[in-house]
């Protein structure tokens, strides 16, 4: 969550008066994340989360963003719902941007992860994975591997300034990971940014998964290698295998991995480390002037990318081959 898109108070009342949720009381900008423009709004009545979709997040997408959010809500994922309007809708739009009213959820994003909250997020992951098996819409993916060469190929020419040698390095395993992607594994709605921000815990009880902006169809094991690298690493890039084993494990009480799954987590940790190198790389130099946002550093994501290149097999997440 981000805010880029100031708007004023007579804006923000003339929006709450679409839907049947009371009279404005407070509203302000929320700063985690970095793809739309968010605020906390209190009314009367309850609290919710309006969100401005910003130029990043395509207006076509945002039926399967809130259908999805509405379907899993229902099928009992705990994640927001969006609300309807009194005309029915839950798209409108408020200061130029398509924007939507959603619940808020209770909870708090964790810091410092422990091995029984990469537990819960695996059990999570798995059910948020078999309850998407009878959404209807479909979404493709287009931040895997043709994303990553546009993305690879708008920041070519600066890379380097980040780290000598960046460049060529992402050309590299672009190359290579492309060469021997999976196409045939299990597939269905993914989540595709299960990061720490976006899951609220109440306690050691997970309460909450947010920001679906980058929910697709792709392969389950993709979205669990995307947890590996949010949840699994230490802040010195070290790799936690506990944390790994639980995460997977817990996942597995819910939807079992095939051979097949399990064989290819290593190189999809590697694309999911590239994906978020080089959307934190595209980020840094393209930082929209004023936005109450910090971008994030995309060295992390190298280092937890040449970790992957060195496991063999999935005895390195902590469980057997």
């Amino acid at each position: 969550m981000a805010v880029y898109t100031e708007v004023t108070d007579d804006e923000v009342s003339a929006f709450a008066n679409l839907y049947d949720i009371g009279g404005v009381m407070s509203f302000k900008g929320i700063a985690e994340g970095v793809e739309n423009s968010n605020y906390l709004l209190q009314t009367t009545t309850a609290v919710y989360i309006l969100t401005l979709y910003e130029k990043r997040v395509a207006p076509a997408d945002l039926p399967f963003f809130l259908g999805l959010m509405e379907h899993l809500a229902a099928k009992g994922v705990p994640c927001p719902t969006p609300i309807q309007a009194l005309d029915g809708k839950t798209l409108h739009e408020l200061s130029g941007r398509p924007a939507a009213l959603i619940s808020f959820l209770p909870g708090l994003s964790v810091k410092r992860s422990q091995p029984h909250h990469a537990a819960g997020v695996g059990e999570a992951l798995a059910r948020l994975h078999m309850a998407g098996g009878d959404f209807a819409m479909v979404r493709a993916n287009n931040l895997s591997v043709a994303g990553w060469r546009g993305l690879a190929g708008a920041t070519a020419t600066r890379a380097d300034e980040v780290r000598p040698g960046l460049a060529g390095e992402i050309a590299a395993e672009i190359a290579e990971i492309a060469a021997h992607w999976p196409t045939a594994l299990p597939q269905g709605v993914i989540h595709a940014d299960l990061f720490p921000d976006n899951v609220f815990f109440i306690g050691e009880r997970l309460s909450g998964l947010i920001d679906f902006y980058f929910a697709c169809n792709d392969l389950f094991a993709y979205d669990i290698a995307i947890c590996l690298n949010a949840w699994c690493f230490e802040r010195d890039n070290s790799f936690n295998a506990t944390k790994a084993r639980q995460l997977l494990s817990s996942y597995q009480r819910v939807r079992r991995l095939e051979p097949d799954e399990l064989e290819a987590l290593p190189l999809l940790a590697r694309g999911s480390a590239l994906r978020f190198l080089l959307t934190r790389l595209y980020d840094w130099f393209n930082q929209p002037a004023g936005a109450l946002v910090t971008p994030k550093d995309p060295i992390e994501y190298l280092n937890k990318l040449r970790f992957h290149r060195t496991v063999r097999s999935p005895a390195a997440y902590g469980l057997a081959g």
